[in-house]
């Protein structure tokens, strides 16, 4: 038994990780935030480029991008803007 537990594992093992394809939309939001070494405004993502929230998030989970806040004076008041910045997984998605 014990070996059989063995070989079954040594056949999963051996077999290579699936690469996954970026889509033609994923691949334009990574290289648009390439260009961007800051980041881009996630609503700009949304309204002016047309991306889904749900296309960041799902970037974000496959660990393409990255989500983060950032404090905004205006006219006397702080506000929070949300900005969605690729990361180096994301950068070698769209290299290769």
């Amino acid at each position: 038994m014990p070996n059989e537990l063995h070989a079954s594992l040594a056949v999963h093992m051996a077999t290579p990780p699936r690469k996954s394809r970026l889509s033609p939309k994923a691949r334009r939001v990574l290289e648009l935030l390439a260009n961007n070494p800051f980041g881009v405004n996630e609503d700009l993502l949304r309204v002016g480029h047309g991306f889904s929230r749900g296309m960041t998030a799902g970037l974000i989970r496959a660990g393409l991008a990255l989500r983060y806040r950032m404090p905004l004076r205006v006219g006397g008041r702080t506000i929070e803007v949300i900005y969605v910045r690729i990361t180096d997984a994301g950068r070698r998605a769209i290299e290769g």
